[in-house]
Parts: structure tokens; C-alpha cells; sequence
């Protein structure tokens, strides 16, 4: 299991002493906001792994640089095909998590279950792009067991998809500081925490 250490609102600095502390992995949710902070931490940003955990639009693809080792939240087939034509360009190819709604929220992304196989075929159609997985993000529970029911969904999903690829699904990224626990007893193999590693978020 790897720990992602969430960073959302917090400065370069809080990143740098995280990875002092020993996080090897670092999340954001805005490429921009990663970008610019991967520019303050100089040859320090070498030090961890980059994810892109949060949406992306597809006019900011080109922003991605290859500085990012895991993007999570591949939601759309429009997504899949603007990155296929950036990563075949530069030459690179890109491990990508595609993001399911399993809570069925209007206010979140991801497809949604009923269509995640036709985009998961889609996405394992772009030879610039590697399919690892899932990711999820649970609606808001009074406790944590209450998310069990959707990270074993999730990960339910994630095995029928891999039958229906003919290949393994080894990742599923589920579970954050309020929930964490539950999502790795459900298989969960990267967790998003950041408010139990840096605290609450600063105020605007």
C-alpha cells in the first residue's frame, strides 16, 4: 500500500518536510498548482513521486511535462484522446487510473459504473497510455465502515474489468484521512491522506 501525501493549499516548504519525513509520494489536485510547486522545491521535487490526483482539463494536457507518475482521475474518453495524441507526440507514455463516480454524486467526477467499461476499453485502446487501475472517491459518511459498500464496489468493478481486458487491474486508489483504514481492509493500494499528515487546510 502507498501512502499519498496531499498537499492541496499547502506551500512547497510543507512538501519539503514531508519528504524529510519520509514521504516518497505526493499528491495534487491541480497541475498548475503542482507545477509551480515542483518549481519552488528546485532538485527537491526529484525526491518524491508526483501524482495528478484531481481533474484535468483537456487544454492542459501539454502542462503535464512528463513530471507526473501516476495520473488518478482519467474520467472521460475526450481526456484519453487528447492525452494519446500529447504523449504520442513527446514520445511518452503515461500509467493512468480512470476515475468511477461510484457514489453516483452530481457534484463529482468520474464515469460512471455503467459506462466504465467502454472506457476502460477505450483508454486500454491508447498504446501512449497504461491502464492501472481505478480510483474513487467515497461520498461523505457519518463514519468510516459506512464507505465500505463503495470501496468494495470499486473494487468488484476493478475485477471485472481486468476479466473483461484480459489483463491485471493492480491498483486502486481509494480512501483518505477520514476513511483510510476502511478502504485499505477493501484492498485499497494507494491512499490519498492530507489533512492527517499536514493538518487542516489554510483558509482562503
Amino acid at each position: 500500500m502507498t501512502l499519498i501525501a496531499v498537499s492541496k493549499s499547502f506551500p512547497a516548504a510543507a512538501v519539503a518536510e514531508a519528504a524529510a519525513a519520509g514521504a516518497s509520494d505526493v499528491g495534487e489536485n491541480r497541475v498548475q498548482e503542482a507545477l509551480a510547486k515542483m518549481e519552488a522545491l528546485g532538485p527537491g521535487a526529484a525526491a518524491v513521486r508526483w501524482h495528478l490526483i484531481g481533474t484535468l482539463q483537456t487544454n492542459k494536457v501539454r502542462m503535464l511535462q512528463g513530471r507526473f507518475a501516476l495520473f488518478h482521475a482519467l474520467d472521460r474518453a475526450e481526456l484519453a484522446d487528447a492525452l494519446q495524441r500529447r504523449l504520442a507526440a513527446e514520445g511518452r507514455r503515461l500509467p493512468v487510473l480512470m476515475e468511477v463516480n461510484v457514489g453516483g454524486e452530481a457534484t463529482k467526477a468520474g464515469t460512471t459504473p455503467d459506462r466504465a467499461t467502454a472506457l476502460a476499453r477505450r483508454i486500454a485502446a491508447c498504446d501512449a497510455l497504461e491502464l492501472r487501475g481505478l480510483m474513487t472517491v467515497a461520498p461523505p459518511v457519518p463514519a468510516p465502515d459506512a464507505a465500505r459498500p463503495y470501496f468494495a464496489a470499486l473494487r468488484e468493478l476493478r475485477d471485472r474489468l481486468a476479466a473483461d481486458l484480459g489483463h491485471p487491474l493492480p491498483e486502486l486508489s481509494m480512501g483518505m484521512s477520514g476513511d483510510y483504514s476502511v478502504a485499505v481492509e477493501e484492498g485499497s493500494t494507494l491512499v490519498r491522506v492530507g489533512r492527517a499528515i499536514f493538518g487542516e487546510r489554510p483558509s482562503a
